[in-house]
């Protein structure tokens, strides 16, 4: 029977310091690093564990990339059952979607150079496929034809891995994310899980996996278990070592030394000996064989580098060999920090002289002041405020329809919203499941933060009232797009 929860210990029983995760924290903070949660194995067995409320360790997380080694693994499995081979030609898959002109580029381009982001593309070909090819993805990818030789230059590809998930989905008939289920999810005790798919039905391979915390750690841990979990094994032999060995060089390609230590199938090398699975916006896998450790963290972070200096800089050098003197009063206030994480509400107060003069009045968006951003934030037409004395509802007029949001005064509340599209990254069914915070921050403002407590995303709204007039500032905490303010301007009805 697959094992639900992991085995807790105490860092010092396990040869850590509690005084190296309160420094790794104090790290973090200093850093204004938006952390959502953290999970710290080792020996099989949970040292640390916390999250940042509104998220918790029942609710799953977007993994972004990340995703992409759990894509990795499902092909070791199909290779382990004879369903393909490393070197299988791509085009041998697809014969009815290849472009009437092929390149020597594309004839060699094989599975390996999918797995190892050495397709011979100069640039990601993910953006086109999902916006000029959204119908066949697939014939889109195939259409772009590689500038290099497969294996002569290293691009990170997210385009690659989601061939690797139609390459499957071809050969076995199942969606990657079912394949996944009786080989891997089942085994590992995953039962929390949604993968998003292209329009076409196909999951998408290079993001859109969401599991909770334990989830990832599970899976670094198998990872670090060579593949076995339980005594059974679950992912070939020798894969482990195929999958986080370097296949490729990537030294130059960024700005970020964690980024230039080679890349595996669909793990990235790190320093240390070390390797991960990533996601944008600071998801992370890492897993240490040397120190036997795995660090699950899901977050939103600008700079992902900052996150692996916290962990080499405090947790490698505070790994032993043995086991420490128990310190109670260290292991009691991380204890006592992790259990009381918390992402602060917007604070403010509950009234303002103006909250009833604009209160149940239509607002209509006339034009955009600032254009920058306007890609990646969601649209609104129309919106409309009711202000209660124990709480607040909003309505917004969007292409989607009338999304209404409520909330109390300086404190999250629960609730969903379809207001929430941002490249289509964000939605479960339609919609999202959000913590609602808001407050009169001044007299004429009134500001609220939405955060998609499913994704690393949140975005804050902040409302200027003058008159008859309204404007609005909205920002994404992250955001593929530009952070800066946009701003709408809007007139009373």
């Amino acid at each position: 029977m697959a094992t639900i929860s992991l085995e807790r210990s105490t860092p010092e029983a396990q040869g850590i310091s509690s005084e190296a995760l309160l420094a790794f924290l104090a790290g973090a903070e200093a850093k204004g690093l938006e952390l959502h949660s953290l999970m710290l194995l080792r020996h099989g067995k949970v040292l640390a564990e916390g999250w940042w409320s509104p998220y918790g360790p029942d609710k799953i997380h977007l993994l972004y990339s990340l995703s992409k080694s759990f894509t990795s693994s499902a092909i070791g499995l199909a290779v382990d059952e004879g369903l393909l081979k490393l070197d299988d030609k791509v085009i041998s898959f697809f014969p009815d979607k290849l472009p009437e002109k092929l390149n020597p580029h594309l004839e060699a381009m094989t599975v390996h150079h999918l797995l190892s982001m050495g397709t011979g593309h100069r640039t990601d070909t993910t953006d086109y496929i999902l916006s000029q090819t959204p119908n066949d993805p697939v014939k889109g990818f195939l259409s772009l034809l590689p500038e290099e030789a497969p294996g002569s230059i290293f691009c990170y590809n997210s385009g690659a891995t989601f061939m690797l998930s139609a390459i499957l989905q071809k050969l076995t008939g199942e969606k990657l994310v079912d394949y996944l289920e009786p080989r891997l999810f089942k085994p590992l005790g995953i039962n929390k899980k949604y993968w998003l798919e292209t329009p076409n039905g196909i999951t998408q391979g290079f993001s859109g996996l969401h599991v909770v915390t334990e989830s990832i750690a599970k899976f670094g841990q198998l990872y670090l278990q060579d593949g076995i979990w339980e005594g059974k094994r679950l992912l070939p032999k020798g894969w482990v070592k195929l999958a986080s060995q370097k296949h490729i060089e990537n030294k130059g390609t960024s700005e970020n030394i964690d980024w230039q230590q080679g890349y595996g199938y669909q793990f990235w090398r790190c320093q240390h000996d070390t390797y991960r699975g990533d996601g944008a916006f600071g998801q992370y896998c890492v897993i240490m064989p040397k120190h036997d450790a795995v660090l699950a963290i899901t977050s939103a972070v600008i700079n992902m580098q900052d996150v692996l200096d916290l962990a080499w800089e405090h947790l490698l050098p505070a790994f032993e060999t043995g086991e420490l003197e128990p310190n109670i009063n260290a292991q009691a206030s991380l204890k006592d920090k992790l259990s009381r994480a918390k992402l602060e509400p917007v604070i403010g107060q509950a009234s303002s002289p103006i909250s009833q003069t604009v209160s149940g009045k239509t607002y209509l968006v006339d034009e955009y002041q600032d254009e920058k951003g306007r890609g990646t934030l969601p649209q609104m037409s129309a919106f409309r405020f009711d202000f209660n004395q124990s709480d607040w509802q909003l309505e917004l007029q969007t292409p989607e329809g009338l999304a209404q949001l409520s909330g109390g005064y300086s404190e999250d509340k629960p609730g969903s919203s379809s207001y929430s599209q941002m490249r289509g990254s964000l939605t479960h069914h339609g919609e999202s499941r959000v913590s609602v915070s808001g407050a009169w921050t001044k007299d004429e403002v009134f500001q609220l933060c939405l955060r998609f407590i499913e994704t690393p995303h949140s975005l804050t709204m902040s409302f200027h009232f003058e008159g008859t007039k309204a404007k609005i500032e909205r920002r994404w905490n992250v955001s593929f797009g530009p952070l800066e303010l946009s701003t709408l301007s809007a007139q009373q009805h």
